[in-house]
């Protein structure tokens, strides 16, 4: 069995990354707002002491005056590391500040604002806000512009990033807890399922009992199905099990006592007796030994073999080749009749070979008196082979259970009613049937197989 991780392992595995990628991207998310957030805070203040000076100007005899209220710039200065610089100008001249303050691009033809932008300035990164008041007297806009530098704000949306991470982190650990939890809970039907089986003894094939949700339940049901082939498949091994036993005894124990009187009898003429029903045994206990074998591969294949296209003329020439014996004690005229081109149908070709032959064996031992017709042809129904031959045949009112396992329709008969039984097997596991009839003195076995009936 391959070893496989923890399912569990797998699916926290899984989720944790998903978190972690969740987590990931909170973390850029709550990064921009943070920087938003400081941003337009700290705009606000800019642009709020931009107008608080602003609004402090006068201008007369065209000379703009400027008394920069201290307030104005104390709420900028709460950071000891953030510089502050202002400028207050005409587009004609300079009022007082930084005059080499830059101007935010939208404020360079003056105007009311608020204007707000980035810039350098002295070597360093700034924000700037810029306000206009429009004055007669100094013929145009007087611009008010206020600039910080950025650490200020840096650390204001470093401070909102972190507690934010720190709450990100706080939930994707609550909810990895909670979904570890989730996960067991889920699981809990599988080890329901584990136990339900680890208790169980080997011969208990039944269904199991046992609640599951709607995924688990494919899962069951599939247990449930291969249990239950499990179990078709032991009792058939027990039926064989119990069939050899029982169909081997009796000529066992028949040549055994053939082989003790053999043994005992000093008589040559009862010694070749004895010797010639040694050799009977001995054959009627190797054909019974081989169609038990037969039939129990025929079960075999009927489940585990997969399908291919076969020649059924081919097949039963090999069949015919195989079951007719090099010597026969009697003169029997043995015809095939097949057309010249292949006659192919969907099937397992050992099987079919297998059920062909022991029809032909059976006729040629119980059956034909001097001739055997073995043809194969296609029919409006699809394909059929027939055995056909000149002995009594099985009369009419046998037909029906002389397909069973082991029925001999003929008392004394030295048959194992095994060969009807695996050719009729065959016939039904590939969609066919096999009947009977006769006609002017003749006997004959019909298999009619059906391509598109197939199983």
């Amino acid at each position: 069995m391959k070893s496989r991780s923890s399912l569990f392992w797998r699916l926290t595995a899984l989720i944790s990354a998903i978190l972690l990628g969740g987590a990931a991207i909170l973390a850029v998310a709550a990064s921009y707002y943070a920087r938003t957030a400081a941003d337009d805070a700290y705009d606000r203040v800019l642009l709020g002491a931009a107008r608080q000076i602003s609004e402090t100007l006068s201008a007369e005899n065209g000379a703009v005056e400027a008394d920069v209220p201290v307030s104005a710039l104390e709420t900028l200065s709460i950071s000891r590391s953030a510089r502050i610089y202002y400028r207050i100008a005409t587009k004609a001249a300079e009022v007082t500040g930084y005059g080499d303050l830059p101007l935010p691009p939208a404020a360079a033809d003056g105007g009311a604002g608020p204007f707000v932008g980035d810039t350098e300035f002295k070597g360093r990164p700034i924000r700037i806000a810029a306000v206009g008041r429009y004055f007669a007297e100094a013929n145009g806009w007087v611009m008010t512009v206020v600039g910080q530098t950025l650490e200020a704000r840096d650390g204001l949306a470093r401070d909102l990033t972190l507690k934010a991470m720190v709450l990100v982190g706080i939930m994707s650990f609550l909810a990895l807890a909670g979904m570890i939890v989730a996960i067991r809970l889920a699981l809990r039907p599988l080890v329901n399922i584990e136990m339900a089986l680890l208790k169980r003894p080997p011969n208990v094939l039944t269904p199991l009992d046992v609640e599951a949700p709607t995924e688990i339940a494919t899962l069951v049901s599939a247990i449930n199905g291969f249990m239950d082939r499990l179990a078709g498949r032991l009792e058939a091994m027990q039926r064989f099990i119990a069939d050899s036993a029982h169909q081997i005894r009796t000529p066992l124990t028949a040549l055994v006592g053939q082989v003790e009187l053999l043994t005992a009898e000093t008589n040559a003429a009862k010694r070749k007796h004895h010797i010639a029903r040694v050799k009977a045994r001995t054959s009627e206990l190797a054909r019974l030994t081989n169609q038990l074998l037969s039939d129990a591969m025929i079960s075999h294949r009927a489940e585990t073999m997969g399908r291919s296209e076969v020649d059924a003329a081919l097949l039963a020439r090999e069949a015919l080749a195989g079951a007719v014996p090099v010597s026969l004690d009697r003169d029997i005229t043995v015809t095939f009749d097949a057309p010249a081109e292949p006659i192919v149908m969907w099937g397992d070709a050992v099987s079919l070979r297998e059920a062909f032959k022991n029809v032909i064996e059976n006729a040629i031992q119980h059956g034909a008196r001097s001739f055997l017709r073995l043809a194969v042809r296609r029919s409006e129904g699809g394909i059929e082979v027939e055995v056909t031959d000149d002995g009594p045949g099985i009369p009419p009112e046998l037909w029906p259970q002389v397909t069973d396992r082991f029925f001999r329709g003929r008392s004394g008969g030295t048959g194992s009613g095994l060969g009807l039984a695996i050719a009729r097997e065959v016939t039904l596991n590939h969609g066919g049937e096999l009947s009977f009839h006769t006609e002017k003195g003749m006997f004959s076995v019909l298999f009619r197989f059906n391509p598109g009936k197939a199983t």
